[in-house]
């Protein structure tokens, strides 16, 4: 209605009105005159929160030059109310005479505000909450993990976002990003075997920092940079202090218990180890007696989730979950039974702390930290914006309890060699393009008929069709017909491994498909005249022990075969500097961790990674798909073949459909 005014002009060009008329149009007319087909300019500040706090967190005066301050100890918070700053502008704090004016604009419920010359979209309940909070002389009491999650801005903590926050002492290092404040460095602590590196020993430092203000960690080192080894010179370093900690108990896949109890041994011989595992491992008394005698006990998931009372009634100083990416189901009877496992600090340690979406970070961090970043929905709601993670507030929240660093960044570690990635280009055979374009046309005719239930299913169960005709047609009809001359990607594969052979090198090949690679092992060793290791889900621990052991130390070229998903954790294999990728997971954390078996420490000479891909087919235009989402890479945004059912019909049409350059004649 008061723009009726403007309209008495022949050509309206502006309307001069009150502050409560330009509320009601920002508020409500906009929307309606944008809903009606009109143009509508707003100014840059609507919807921005141009107010936000800084938070300033201060150690109770007899806790400070101690030994750090643990989660229930008691610190003082104030609040102070910043004006944002604009375009590299800092944050301004408001002076009194400002607060005060807020405060009579918020009791007359005013939601456009005028500050140091700026107009200001506000809350006025928000507001007038904010101002109560900073106008408290002396600060508000809290505990310190609930000042932490108030200062790192858990959704609900504080009416306004925070903009800042400033601490003393250790808190104050640990906002600042824990490691970055550089903590009193470890060194190689008396009794460790072997030297750390310079980023070892910091995050070695910075686990024993966080452990000492009672806090947990999630070291998230990329795959070979030695988290073991951290780990190991942490448990060393804290036995040589009286009287030392009780023990630690370590949970890690079923594959990995023997490479934990081999580099104890070889690192820190002076730590007593038991291995709780298997059909006859000691419980009640027994057990009892054996954990207070030991300083590390590992165990698996399995068993944790088995036997998960019991060992929640013994005196564990800390709990390790490595390979801790098995937590990221945070509902999980396994995951429920890892958490309920009572310590004084924990540790996850991974390689991909996020595979497939920032719920799976929300639940390492709900074990290492229980409640500190609150509520799943609430973590995921405020991380959540609409063009996809907001990441520099996901740092801000999990920044100081979460450190990664990356083998390719120069400046963590100097002397590993280059990682080449490149495609492996096939293209089918008139048998393969014969049979593909049988399942593509099945798969139209049902998708028509087919309930919105039905419809993941079918899409699921025909990129697993098609990916297996682009393996070999063979592997598609499951009869057992010969393998020879049916298949270009076969061939493209055979030429790689041939190649690698003749130059005297050793080489790694990824297949998701057991029952391929049980038929492709027999089939590569007869063509290349080379020994063939086949390793998969189903191979025992001993052997698969025995298998490591032999390609590592053989002699001349070898293949060594493995099912991506037994051989994704636990497995150094650095006499590989080739690896192959016979067909795609088309989830990049779970290639990456696969491709880490060969590129890690250890390893002296460039690695040349090659990923298999038919042209003209759904393997090239889902790679693309890939490619494009390369800013989530490191998230790893793709959940294997899953996010492909969101597509629509047509776009699901376009990404399967046969290319005429997919056939070689």
């Amino acid at each position: 209605p008061p723009l009726r005014r403007a309209l008495r002009d022949l050509a309206p060009a502006r309307l001069l009105m009150g502050t409560e008329d330009a509320e009601r149009f920002v508020a409500e007319g906009a929307a309606r005159l944008s809903g009606a087909g009109f143009g509508v300019v707003l100014p840059e500040w609507r919807g921005r929160p141009a107010l936000g706090l800084r938070v300033a967190v201060e150690e109770a005066p007899r806790r400070r030059g101690g030994g750090g301050v643990g989660p229930s100890e008691l610190v003082n918070v104030s609040f102070e109310a910043l004006l944002q700053g604009r375009d590299g502008e800092e944050s301004v704090p408001l002076g009194e005479d400002e607060l005060a004016e807020l405060a009579e604009l918020a009791r007359l419920k005013r939601s456009l505000v005028r500050v140091r010359g700026r107009w200001l979209e506000v809350d006025p309940e928000r507001l007038s909450a904010t101002l109560d909070l900073v106008k408290r002389r002396g600060g508000h009491w809290m505990r310190t993990d609930e000042a932490l999650r108030t200062a790192i801005g858990v959704e609900g903590t504080t009416p306004l976002p925070v903009a800042d926050a400033v601490a003393s002492g250790p808190l104050g290092a640990l906002l600042d990003g824990g490691a970055k404040a550089e903590p009193r460095p470890m060194g190689t602590p008396s009794g460790f075997r072997g030297s750390l590196r310079p980023y070892q020993d910091r995050g070695a430092s910075w686990l024993r920092f966080l452990g000492e203000l009672g806090l947990g960690a999630v070291l998230a080192d990329d795959m070979g940079l030695g988290k073991t080894v951290q780990l190991l010179a942490l448990l060393t370093d804290e036995r040589l202090r009286e009287p030392a900690p009780g023990p630690t108990l370590l949970v890690c896949p079923v594959s990995l218990v023997g490479n934990w109890r081999r580099e104890a041994e070889r690192f820190a011989p002076s730590l007593r180890v038991h291995v709780q595992h298997g059909p006859d491992r000691p419980s009640g008394n027994a057990l009892a007696r054996l954990v207070g005698s030991c300083d590390l006990v590992v165990t698996t998931y399995g068993v944790v989730t088995r036997d998960s009372e019991e060992l929640a009634g013994m005196p564990w100083h800390r709990v390790v979950c490595d390979e801790a990416q098995a937590l990221k189901n945070h509902g999980t009877r396994q995951a429920r039974a890892v958490r309920s496992l009572p310590a004084a600090t924990r540790i996850a340690l991974t390689g991909t702390p996020v595979e497939n979406n920032l719920g799976e970070l929300w639940s390492v961090m709900e074990f290492a930290n229980p409640g500190l970043l609150g509520t799943a929905a609430a973590f995921e709601r405020a991380v959540e914006g609409e063009e996809g993670p907001d990441t520099a507030l996901v740092r801000r929240m999990t920044g100081p309890f979460v450190l990664r660093r990356l083998k390719t960044d120069r400046s963590i570690i100097a002397d590993l060699p280059e990682k080449l990635e490149m495609r492996a280009w096939c293209t089918l055979t008139p048998e393969q393009a014969s049979l593909y374009k049988a399942v593509v046309d099945e798969m139209g005719e049902r998708l028509a008929e087919a309930t919105e239930k039905e419809r993941k299913g079918l899409v699921l169960a025909t990129m697993s069709r098609l990916k297996q005709i682009c393996n070999h047609p063979a592997q598609f009809l499951g009869d057992g017909s010969a393998l020879s001359g049916r298949s270009g990607k076969l061939e493209r594969v055979e030429a790689i491994l041939a190649s690698a052979a003749a130059e005297g090198d050793k080489a790694l090949c990824f297949t998701q498909y057991a029952r391929f690679g049980e038929r492709l092992a027999p089939y590569l060793r007869s063509r290349l005249g080379v020994p063939v290791l086949w390793l998969h889900g189903g191979t025992p621990r001993a052997e698969r022990e025995e298998m490591t052991q032999r390609f590592q130390e053989m002699e001349g070229p070898a293949v060594f075969l493995l099912s991506l998903k037994a051989a994704g954790t636990g497995l150094n294999l650095t006499a590989a500097n080739h690896v192959v990728h016979v067909d795609r997971w088309w989830n990049p954390a779970v290639e990456n961790q696969a491709t880490d078996r060969a590129f890690r420490i250890g390893q002296r000479r460039d690695v040349q990674v090659r990923k298999m891909v038919c042209v003209g087919t759904v393997e090239e235009r889902v790679d693309e798909m890939i490619e494009r989402k390369s800013a989530l890479a490191d998230g790893a945004v793709a959940t294997g073949e899953a996010w492909l059912t969101g597509l629509s019909v047509q776009d699901l049409r376009e990404v399967v459909r046969l290319s005429p350059e997919a056939v070689a004649e």
